[in-house]
């Protein structure tokens, strides 16, 4: 049995780790606001756009105007995709050459399992790339966060682009930044798929682990039976649509950092929650034990009394 020193060393290190992850608790508290209020200002502004363009859109003229100015023929594949299409589906190599995987983590540790998890989903993509038939080499890999970037080397994959500062910090010109260079080298045939994996902030409890297809940009079709949204649109639908697509596609990117740096935020309060809430059970259990070797030592000390006083 430890000693009663032992014990009173110990209740004071966990007290002072009690002291650490309640203030981690409340930092992260603070910071998971702001970054709730951000999201919850983007986020609906970003989907209105997105159902705008799709609205117009649906005008076949418009579409194919708009393919011809980005210099895709008409068997080309198209940067935008009017048909259902599965928010998560995986390209095949006959399809689409080359695809970029952009993933999100955090920087720094101490979140429970945030990383693992979306470090987990990336391992099953490209674990399904591969089965498509795609080699290491036909995969553009960026990393937003310094977790995910460390992950990816140790397993043995080449890092395309590492942008660490998106993860502590979004930031919307950052995002633009990265969006312009998806777009571009899309555009430019370079890629034919852009993926995003990512933690997506559901509550304060629940954060999973995301895939979703950014480029080509699918957009939503509407109810054949339903009325046709009649926009008035001046002076050309065509100039608002060139402002319109590239303005969606960035504050995608920058929602979805948003969205990832919220679940982070989310996590952390968690798990400095419980690790808060472990350290006073165990301080609880640290003081009966003291408590009872202090008894005890008191006691033997009273029977030692009453024995010499026998005597």
């Amino acid at each position: 049995m430890a000693s009663l020193k032992e014990i009173k060393s110990r209740i004071a290190s966990v007290k002072n780790t009690l002291k650490i992850t309640s203030a981690m608790k409340m930092v992260a508290s603070a910071k998971l606001h702001k970054a709730q209020s951000a999201i919850g200002n983007k986020l609906p502004y970003e989907q209105k756009l997105h159902k705008m363009l799709s609205g117009m859109l649906q005008d076949d003229d418009l579409q194919n105007a708009l393919r011809k100015e980005l210099g895709f023929g008409s068997g080309d594949r198209s940067p935008v995709a009017l048909q259902d299409t599965s928010r998560d589906a995986v390209p095949v190599k006959e399809e689409v050459p080359r695809v970029a995987v952009v993933v999100f983590s955090s920087n720094s540790s101490l979140i429970g399992s945030f990383n693992a998890n979306v470090i987990k989903k990336f391992s099953q993509t490209m674990s399904l790339l591969i089965e498509a038939g795609y080699e290491p080499e036909d995969i553009d890999i960026y990393t937003v966060g310094r977790k995910v970037a460390d992950a990816v080397r140790r397993d043995g994959y080449a890092s395309y682009m590492d942008i660490p500062d998106l993860s502590d910090k979004p930031d919307y010109t950052k995002a633009s930044a990265l969006a312009e260079d998806l777009v571009g080298r899309f555009a430019s045939g370079e890629v034919g798929q852009v993926i995003l994996i990512y933690n997506h902030f559901a509550s304060m409890s629940s954060q999973p682990s995301v895939r979703e297809n950014y480029l080509p940009l699918a957009l939503e079709d509407y109810n054949e039976t339903a009325e046709p949204v009649d926009y008035i649109i001046e002076p050309d639908p065509l100039e608002l649509v060139r402002e319109l697509l590239p303005l969606v596609l960035n504050l995608k990117i920058y929602t979805v950092a948003l969205d990832a740096s919220a679940a982070e935020h989310a996590a952390r309060t968690v798990a400095m929650q419980v690790a808060s809430d472990n350290a006073k059970d165990l301080i609880s259990e640290l003081t009966l034990a003291y408590n009872k070797g202090r008894q005890q030592e008191i006691t033997a000390e009273i029977l030692d009394l009453a024995g010499g006083m026998q005597d």
